[in-house]
């Protein structure tokens, strides 16, 4: 074998190996309790929008993907354990996550509310809050909001594992109010029976720096290439209408905001 022969064959080992990572499994690590961007069918399926997009954005990179369900407060840590390589459950793009993640470039930008019982008096703002009883998602940036806004005001602040345990205990009188976000207020809670009593406070919460830049998919930081495949992906998928196929799925507004 000359040298001529040698170089190709390392040339084609090499092609061959990064064929091999491009083509990895991904595994995407999500919270399942999150309708209606993440959550089951009746036979458990995983669907929802961050579920469809994630399979269009591995269709688009050529990449095989499978699912790993986390609690929402778990899928930072998983993460960084390497039980998954990415994450995608509309997590919002924080300064303060960003110490520990990389963030992909937006996927969404859904503003955050307050849902209250109607004729409750309470209006969403900080001072209608005091001697109530908000609850949150642990970990999430509206338990960050309510700590800095409703509990200084006066507020007791619960945290749960799941949107929907907070939902039930507004439902049976345990709690006042529940921040989160709109769209997953809207179609997890109001939109359903048990939230037929209830509404959105017309107060709107903002706090950029808490309640950050719309959501991404989170990786480690080191993910240099997958983060850069995965914005190319996203960026065809915009431009190609396979985004707003998606979106027009779930939603009857613009998620991607401006």
């Amino acid at each position: 074998m000359n040298l001529k022969q040698l170089a190709a064959l390392v040339a084609l080992a090499c092609s061959l190996s990064a064929h091999a990572a491009d083509t990895k499994e991904l595994r995407i690590g999500t919270d399942a309790t999150y309708e209606p961007f993440t959550y089951k069918a009746p036979d458990g399926t995983l669907m929802g929008f961050d579920i469809d997009l994630s399979k269009a954005l591995c269709a688009q990179m050529k990449r095989r993907c499978s699912f790993v369900e986390s609690t929402w407060e778990g899928l930072i840590p998983s993460l960084q354990a390497k039980k998954f390589d990415l994450i995608m459950s509309s997590m919002t793009i924080t300064d303060q996550r960003r110490k520990a993640v990389s963030f992909s470039d937006k996927m969404t930008d859904i503003p955050y509310r307050v849902v209250v019982k109607r004729g409750s008096g309470m209006d969403g703002s900080p001072a209608s809050m005091k001697g109530k009883k908000v609850g949150v998602l642990k970990g999430s940036t509206d338990a960050d909001f309510a700590d800095k806004h409703y509990a200084k005001a006066g507020a007791t602040v619960q945290r749960y594992e799941s949107t929907q345990e907070s939902y039930l205990d507004l439902g049976t009188g345990r709690l006042d109010a529940v921040v989160g976000n709109l769209v997953e207020i809207k179609g997890g809670f109001l939109a359903k029976p048990a939230g037929k009593a209830f509404e959105f406070a017309p107060y709107e919460l903002n706090d950029p720096v808490i309640l950050g830049y719309g959501t991404g998919a989170a990786m480690r930081r080191q993910d240099v290439q997958l983060k850069t495949d995965l914005n190319a992906a996203l960026k065809v998928l915009r431009s190609n209408g396979t985004y707003q196929k998606i979106s027009d799925k779930y939603f009857d507004f613009d998620v991607y905001g401006k």
